[in-house]
């Protein structure tokens, strides 16, 4: 007992092969469709008996439910079987691997006719040579997310006003809505239609179970961007005269814009009402932030060091590496414990002899600090409570009050008092570059309160009694709003 899987091509049964008809115009097989739902199948349905598996679309949760439940169907025939799909069995036909193991697994031989695939009408109908300027077909119901562009591309199985809705409103999100497609539909029928299309009008084209979208090539998204700094790279005067060192400040400033535009967002966030206005500025800093890895990432490219795939290949295999909890067999139930496991396997990575190894010298003086005491915490040297972390920096404070006056000591003290309000800023879980910048800001706000409520008359010629009066005038204001 065979099982013959024959591929109906793209259109009616004139476009099925000799052999292939041959075969489906086999008395003694008991013929299955795929769907009844295509030309050819129609046509067979109409002349002969023939059992669908078109039932079992409207029965099946998922897609992976519905393949293996056609190949038991399939397989569950006790004669020969000739199993018909539209166009080629090896496009699209998730069932027929399926059916093959099954198959094999029961001890049935499989035979194969794959027949003609829309591809090549696509093809035709596009003047794409997929050798010469790539192709990818992408299945229009699940589209991957981030979605490369660089190459032509055609969108298949358009078969719903929704599907066509997602695809407009995923490409939307990069490419303008004037942006060229195509709409190929039922190609190879007496109806075939290509028609032009945009980007903002696919949602409201006619769709159906053999509609196919071609779209030429954007160089738009991540890869547009990469493209995008070579060519300023090599074309740009300034672009070329910049160096690793010479970029540094920039990377620096966009680092803290980010930042800035980060603590702008609800302190929830992404949890809560989404602040649309305000992610719109982290998606601009976050782009400007990641312009300097790429760009440094280019400069390395021509030294012969690595490129960028080479950059996310490296931090993708490092999140791997360590999360052996997602990726592996290790059993982690907090994040306390995810944070201690990293440290840990980042230590046997770059071989730290002390926990004080590879701390970066040029992080910021606070967060430098914070990221030394939760080295030491790591083995061990740490206060278990907050009091007498507290009681620590009190202590300090009083042995700075206690050297003004004395130049060298006073540095050093003042350090002391520095380094135990990260202790202490650690301890109860804040972050102390935040917390003095948020400190910083209010000061600012005040100041200006003061310059705006002064009556007119310039703050340095006013008393150090009157500022201060002033001075509480703006914090009661700062309060009450």
């Amino acid at each position: 007992m065979t099982i013959t899987i024959v591929g109906l091509g793209p259109a009616g049964l004139e476009r099925v092969g000799s052999v292939a008809a041959a075969v489906l115009s086999d008395p003694e097989a008991q013929i299955v469709l795929r769907t009844r739902h295509h030309p050819a199948a129609a046509e067979l349905a109409s002349r002969q008996e023939v059992i669908t598996c078109d039932d079992l679309y409207e029965t099946a949760t998922d897609f992976d439910s519905l393949y293996t439940a056609i190949a038991e169907r399939v397989c569950a025939i006790d004669r020969d079987v000739v199993y018909a799909v539209p166009g080629s069995v090896h496009v699209g036909e998730r069932a027929v691997p399926l059916i093959r193991r099954l198959a094999a697994a029961r001890g049935r031989a499989v035979t194969m006719h794959p027949g003609e695939s829309f591809l090549e009408l696509a093809l035709a109908r596009t003047g794409i040579d997929p050798i010469v300027d790539g192709l990818q077909v992408l299945d229009a119901r699940d589209l991957p997310d981030p979605m490369p562009m660089h190459l032509p591309t055609l969108f298949t199985q358009l078969d719903t006003p929704g599907t066509a809705a997602d695809v407009s409103d995923q490409l939307g999100r990069v490419l303008p809505h004037d942006t060229p497609l195509v709409v190929l539909a039922n190609l190879g029928s007496p109806d075939e239609a290509v028609t032009p299309a945009t980007v903002g009008s696919l949602a409201t084209v006619p769709t159906g179970p053999r509609t196919t979208v071609f779209m030429e090539a954007q160089s738009v998204g991540w890869i547009g961007l990469v493209r995008t700094n070579r060519t300023l790279r090599a074309r740009c005067p300034w672009d070329r005269k910049q160096t690793h060192h010479s970029l540094l400040r920039h990377l620096i400033e966009e680092a803290y814009e980010t930042i800035d535009a980060i603590r702008r967002l609800p302190a929830g966030a992404p949890g809560g009402d989404a602040d649309f206005g305000a992610y719109a500025g982290v998606e601009e800093e976050l782009g400007d932030l990641l312009l300097q890895v790429v760009f440094h990432a280019t400069m390395a490219a021509e030294a012969g060091a690595f490129d960028v795939e080479e950059v996310a290949e490296g931090i993708r295999r490092k999140l791997v590496s360590r999360h052996p909890h997602v990726f592996g067999d290790l059993e982690l139930s907090s994040a306390a414990a995810v944070e201690a496991n990293w440290e840990r396997l980042k230590a046997e990575e770059k071989q730290r002899r002390s926990p004080m190894d590879d701390v970066p010298s040029s992080l910021p003086g606070l967060a430098r600090a914070e990221k030394i005491q939760r080295r030491a915490a790591a083995v061990g040297f740490d206060w278990l409570e907050v009091p007498p972390v507290v009681a620590k920096l009190q202590e300090e404070v009083g042995e700075l009050a206690g050297a003004v006056g004395d130049e060298h000591h006073e540095e050093i003290e003042l350090g002391d008092v520095l380094f135990a309000a990260v202790n202490v800023a650690r301890h109860i879980g804040i972050d102390p570059e935040l917390a003095l910048r948020a400190s910083t800001a209010r000061f600012e706000a005040r100041f200006r309160w003061m310059e705006a409520n002064s009556d007119g008359r310039p703050l340095d010629e006013m008393g150090l009694g009157e500022l201060d009066a002033l001075w509480e005038r703006a914090k009661a204001a700062d309060s009450g709003a």
